[in-house]
């Protein structure tokens, strides 16, 4: 039984200021060590719960956030070539995707770091008229290949996003977003604790068909807002890409795995 992870930094128990997430800065080394603890703990339980192998993408920027003398030597880690890649290893013989570190979309009240893709550039994404965030993405990029979200973790509007989305999925909220660029956390070998168990729960519950893929009907069009109109200006000079108005392009994809190339 294979499971896959994804990370991502801004969800991680402990990290509850901006700077802990932008390499350079000094908090960012600290931050690392807490996004391996949480990672450990998920491949732990994944391991417990009955799975044979487990892949880690270190989805967090552009890579190279993990400290690899850290990790649990029973899993595999990879990260990505390009932005062209997403999830490289994930196929159809994964039984589960599992979501670490998660935060919610862009303009989401009360949720720490809030942003899509590029917290930038990008201010909304709509997918077939619903507007998406990064863990919707994810879910709907694994459901091509028939694979479902069985957990996510993150801060409570990371956690609500999920199911709003994913259903009956397990969840972990390690910290409480107060605004954007603040929370408050627990403990991190709780919230290790935490994670080891759901994960355990969410293996045994895939392994008797307890999740479905989150399936996206194509042709899917896609929609991006943008924070300025220079940014659109851009984007419109991309094959295949239609300006709607001053901020505003769509792009029209014929499989679900292109829902991240624009």
């Amino acid at each position: 039984m294979k499971i896959y992870i994804l990370t991502d930094m801004e969800g991680i128990s402990g990290i509850w200021r901006p700077e802990q997430v932008q390499k350079g800065c000094p908090e960012y080394e600290k931050a690392r060590i807490l996004l391996c603890e949480e990672v450990n703990s998920a491949v732990a339980g994944v391991f417990d719960g009955g799975a044979t192998e487990v892949v880690v993408l270190d989805g967090h920027g552009n890579g190279d956030n993990f400290i690899l003398e850290m990790l649990d030597e029973r899993a595999v880690y990879e990260t990505v070539k390009s932005p062209l890649e997403v999830m490289p290893s994930l196929d159809e013989t994964f039984s589960g995707l599992i979501q670490i570190g998660c935060h919610a979309m862009a303009g989401t009240l009360n949720a720490f770091l809030d942003h899509a893709q590029s917290s930038v550039s990008w201010f909304n994404l709509y997918i077939n008229g619903r507007r998406f965030g990064e863990i919707g993405q994810a879910g709907a990029y694994a459901g091509a290949f028939g694979v479902p979200v069985i957990m996510v973790t993150g801060d409570t509007a990371a956690c609500k996003e999920a199911r709003d989305f994913f259903g009956d999925v397990e969840l972990v909220a390690v910290k409480e977003g107060l605004g954007r660029n603040r929370a408050k956390c627990i403990a991190p070998k709780r919230a290790h604790k935490m994670i080891h168990d759901t994960s355990m729960r969410a293996v045994q519950r895939a392994r008797i068909g307890a999740f479905k893929p989150f399936i996206l009907e194509a042709p899917i069009e896609m929609k991006l807002e943008l924070c300025r109109s220079d940014y659109a200006d851009e984007y419109a000079t991309r094959p295949g890409v239609e300006r709607l108005d001053a901020r505003t392009v769509r792009k029209i994809v014929k499989s679900v795995k292109e829902i991240y190339y624009w």
